[in-house]
């Protein structure tokens, strides 16, 4: 029996709190949040900054030792650009750029002369377009002073907190989900299992829970085996043997726009839970934020359920 996804005639008041508590939350804390993650960040382009002599040294060798420093170096130009742009202005391939910039190497299997060619054009890119308003020691060339590395760092630091917004305020929302559930569960004498104690889907003892597990599926044909990454996973203290987890995905969304975007997400994770797992899986959403009925219509109809932020303690109604 569902608990939220077969009852709609609620559905109207819960978004409307969903929504408030939502709210309230991004007016109180998302600035601060912002605020100390651009401090931070301030941090990370002064060291950048220094491994490039303050952009007078920069070379192929130093790209390569740094590649971290790319997403840096892009928004030190005038107009800032984005990842794909700096592929294409550069003529360089985009795996190389892409590699630098996530996984922080350049690629391992890269001809060593092409990937020198590359990474000379990346160079004469970013040099040819820095901001020479912003770094203004650039020409002519002359030692930069204090304030003036300060000045520039913190403006580099505004406009890359500005390209990552969204995902600074998801994360922030998204730990401090993970923290209300960890609460609630703490405080019906549940256990907590911290990463590191090999803790599996199947091996996990009644009355305990743990956070961001990475279940492993089958993809259809049962040759190829995927992580499927899952936000809280609690066994019950008590139930039907045998004991069947929960499975909970946190949900958080500033607008209405994306997550209809995205719903499918959801839906697929269930169907190949389902397969792996049988039917008894139990997966539901954890929600706080704008969730329209559109988007608890698909999910309803896909078989998933969910409880809100704003009353946790439908939890109960899931045999914890």
């Amino acid at each position: 029996m569902a608990v939220n996804a077969d009852k709609p005639t609620r559905w109207k008041d819960d978004i409307a709190r969903s929504v408030d508590l939502y709210n309230d939350w991004f007016l109180a804390f998302a600035p601060e949040t912002y605020r100390a993650t651009r401090v931070e960040t301030t941090k990370k382009v002064e060291e950048a900054l220094g491994l490039t002599g303050n952009l007078l040294r920069l070379s192929p060798a130093t790209l390569a030792e740094y590649p971290a420093i790319v997403p840096m170096l892009r928004m030190a130009t005038a107009p800032p650009i984005a990842r794909d742009r700096l592929v294409g202005l550069a003529r360089v391939s985009k795996s190389l750029v892409y590699t630098m910039e996530n996984n922080d190497r350049v690629p391992p299997r890269m001809r060593p002369a092409a990937l020198q060619e590359e990474l000379g054009r990346v160079a004469t890119i970013i040099l040819r377009l820095a901001d020479r308003d912003l770094f203004t020691w650039l020409e002519p060339p002359r030692g930069a002073t204090e304030q003036e590395l300060f000045r520039a760092s913190t403006i580099v630091a505004d406009r890359l907190c500005g390209a990552m917004a969204d995902p600074i305020v998801r994360n922030a929302q998204e730990r401090r989900q993970l923290a209300k559930l960890k609460e609630w569960l703490e405080q019906r004498q549940y256990r907590h299992l911290p990463p590191g104690e090999g803790t599996r889907l199947e091996n996990m003892a009644p009355g305990t829970f743990t956070f961001r597990l990475n279940v492993p599926v089958k993809l259809e044909g049962g040759t190829t085996t995927v992580n499927i990454p899952v936000d809280t996973i609690i066994m019950p203290k008590k139930g039907r043997k045998p004991l069947t987890p929960l499975l909970i995905e946190a949900k958080s969304a500033g607008d209405f726009t994306n997550v209809n975007k995205r719903r499918k997400e959801e839906a697929v994770k269930m169907a190949q839970l389902r397969a792996n797992y049988g039917k008894r899986v139990r997966y539901i959403l954890f929600l706080c934020g704008y969730f329209d009925s559109g988007y608890l219509g698909y999910e309803a109809a896909e078989g998933i359920d969910w409880v809100w932020e704003h009353r946790m303690d439908d939890l109960n109604q899931f045999g914890l």
